[in-house]
């Protein structure tokens, strides 16, 4: 068994969402992402148990916060769900959300919603929004995960989800760059992957979250070492 650790992250992805006006709170804002992991061609989207739901704010709020009213509210609800801080930016307009999965139903929406606007969370009303668009999703979380090889490791609560540590920074538009060329280069499984940091140890990580449904150990050291090879 590899050291297993809890780090607090952020990952940055690119997802198509749409806004939709029905089973939510009147007035607010709700974003759906019905393919949360679009290089990933295996997926079928469209139920609440694949989308993900983001729920504009009226103001940003740190992730102590939201996890103080997450806990609050918790027990108001018999099935769980998963909440968590992020940013949504479409173009140049720019949200804080609360990002929603895990939820079990689109009613659980609206309850939720009031939930969180009980306990001080407040939803962003009166927008005009409305449409799909291409969304850039920043996520605030922490991330409890186990190190199966060095600079590897696998997440310890979603099976399907891996990280691989990588030797600098890159802006969006170089790591979209290196994940196609590692695409082009891949033999393996398809995958998604986002961009994303990590603190551990006093230390911050440059890392790659990778989903697929053929995780594990070895997969994860092989599209590591095509990552490497890209990033110049």
């Amino acid at each position: 068994m590899g050291k297993k650790i809890e780090v607090f992250s952020n990952l940055i992805k690119i997802e198509k969402v749409e806004v939709i006006k029905t089973k939510i709170v009147p007035g607010s804002l709700v974003f759906e992402s019905k393919n949360p992991f679009p290089g990933y061609y295996h997926e079928t989207p469209g139920s609440a148990k694949e989308s993900y739901m983001y729920i504009a704010l009226s103001k940003h709020h740190s992730l102590e916060i939201i996890l103080r009213a997450t806990q609050k509210i918790e027990s108001e609800f018999e099935g769980k769900f998963d909440a968590g801080k992020g940013f949504l930016t479409i173009v140049n307009d720019l949200y804080y959300v609360l990002r929603l999965r895990h939820f079990g139903d689109y009613d659980m929406v609206l309850k939720i919603q009031e939930a969180y606007a009980s306990v001080g969370i407040n939803l962003l009303t009166h927008s005009r929004k409305q449409g799909i668009h291409d969304a850039k999703i920043s996520i605030v979380k922490f991330i409890n995960m186990e190190e199966v090889n060095s600079g590897e490791y696998i997440s310890l609560g979603e099976k399907y989800i891996g990280f691989i540590e990588i030797p600098r920074f890159l802006e969006w538009d170089e790591f979209y760059d290196v994940t196609q060329q590692v695409r082009y280069n891949w033999t393996g499984s398809e995958f998604d992957a986002a961009y994303g940091s990590f603190q551990n140890e006093g230390k911050l990580k440059e890392m790659v979250r990778i989903y697929s449904h053929k995780m594990s150990p070895e997969y994860l050291s092989d599209i590591r070492k095509v990552y490497l090879e890209k990033i110049k």
